[in-house]
């Protein structure tokens, strides 16, 4: 274990063999409270250094239960290439992942957590450039992508918008896509017509990322919703195989939900409940892609009905943007996810979950702000988890996913314990 953690052995060891704590506590034989100190970052007060003979034994079954066998590596060599779309290192749908591969991207992720928790700084992108192309709207997934590449040591180019864009004047997507490889190292860019992204990716060979297109996907933001399902899962003692999965709102042209649809249909026995108006309804492709997959799916017209018994409830906006001479018909108060309904209608542990921005307005019916101060609400981790997540991507699209942990070294300026005040500490034996 001497190029990992710790704690990203050991959740490495269970996510490859599926336990939960409990089940992990149960196979190795030791109890369930040195777990968890085993379990927490290397920094906190109540770590404790595992056994060497538990850690020994760990190795051993592991090479013995994977059928690839276990290395202490980051992830197997090859995870570009087998991500790769059309060939190339770029990231356009949640189609380009196996189980397994996503598995491993998600462990590039953990080893991420100390730079993305402003403990620990790493540069190896220094002196790559990264085009954050943004020709829609956006403030939270542009900035997240621009902090996930600086905290990797590269410097980033910005634009939002056609109106300041040569698009403006005529220029095709190719041409454009042409011209900004030629001045960066990766390019993120958003587009509001489904299918952009893969045209722009075409003209170029180096990283393109899918930072949204229009209603068709938004990868990155699948993969930080399916981690953030499983750290979440990993606090309670669940296993995301099996779990009941709860989507609220609109599903139509909600591009989050159909990329995470996807992503979970990946697992095992799931059971997804779509609830939504009949005019904002998930795509029938998705809905039938689910139920190939062996997977349980439920569409609802009623909150309360569908709300029962979810591990997960993912709220979405109303996207307003996207629609087409169409009327907004029947997302009333009834589909809002409040307090009142929580308490009422989800169990005691059931995480709930948007992909922001929420629309606080009144009148808006998205998810209430009377639920910020429920622990169960995990927006804010959520989006947190969006740094490890995309400075997975870079690293594993850029081909540096094996350097970090060797060209980490400690901050020098102090950062806060919790970055909100109201956050939890989750990171305790608490």
């Amino acid at each position: 274990m001497t190029t990992m953690s710790q704690q990203v052995f050991l959740r490495d060891a269970m996510r490859k063999l599926n336990l939960t704590r409990d089940g992990f506590a149960d196979r190795f034989a030791c109890s369930r409270r040195a777990l968890d100190t085993w379990l927490l970052p290397d920094e906190s007060s109540e770590f404790r250094p595992m056994p060497e003979m538990v850690e020994r034994f760990v190795t051993e079954i592991l090479q013995r239960d994977t059928a690839t066998g276990y290395t202490q590596s980051v992830v197997q060599t090859g995870l570009r290439d087998r991500i790769s779309a059309n060939g190339r290192p770029q990231l356009l749908s949640v189609d380009q992942f196996t189980r397994e591969s996503v598995g491993e991207l998600l462990r590039v992720a953990d080893i991420m957590q100390p730079i993305a928790r402003r403990q620990k700084v790493c540069r190896v992108l220094e002196g790559a450039v990264l085009a954050n192309l943004f020709f829609e709207a956006s403030t939270r997934t542009r900035v997240s992508f621009g902090a996930a590449f600086c905290r990797l040591g590269g410097s980033v180019c910005d634009t939002t918008g056609f109106s300041f864009s040569s698009m403006a004047k005529g220029e095709s997507i190719y041409d454009t896509s042409r011209v900004i490889a030629g001045y960066a190292d990766a390019v993120v860019v958003r587009h509001p017509d489904k299918g952009s992204v893969a045209e722009f990716a075409r003209a170029t060979n180096i990283p393109v990322i899918n930072g949204g297109d229009g209603p068709g996907e938004h990868p990155s933001q699948a993969l930080l919703d399916l981690y953030t399902i499983e750290t979440e899962f990993s606090r309670l003692g669940k296993l995301v195989d099996g779990a009941h999965i709860a989507m609220v709102g609109d599903l139509k042209y909600g591009r989050t939900v159909h990329s995470l649809i996807k992503l979970l249909a990946l697992y095992r026995g799931m059971k997804f409940t779509l609830i939504s108006p009949q005019s904002l309804e998930m795509p029938a492709y998705l809905v039938e892609h689910a139920s190939r997959n062996g997977h349980v799916v439920e569409i609802s017209n009623s909150l309360q009905d569908g709300l029962r018994g979810a591990d997960v409830v993912y709220a979405t906006r109303i996207q307003k943007e996207r629609f087409v001479g169409e009327e907004l018909e029947g997302y009333t108060a009834d589909f809002q996810i409040t307090a009142a309904v929580v308490n009422a209608y989800c169990k005691a542990d059931t995480i709930i979950m948007h992909p922001l921005p929420r629309d606080s307005r009144e009148g808006a019916n998205d998810l209430s702000t009377d639920l910020n101060h429920d622990p169960r609400l995990a927006i804010f981790r959520q989006t947190d988890n969006g740094i490890p997540v995309r400075m997975a991507i870079f690293a594993t699209l850029l081909g540096v996913e094996n350097q970090i942990q060797r060209n980490m070294r400690d901050v020098t300026w102090r950062a806060p314990q919790h970055v909100g005040p109201d956050d939890a500490a989750f990171y305790t034996m608490e």
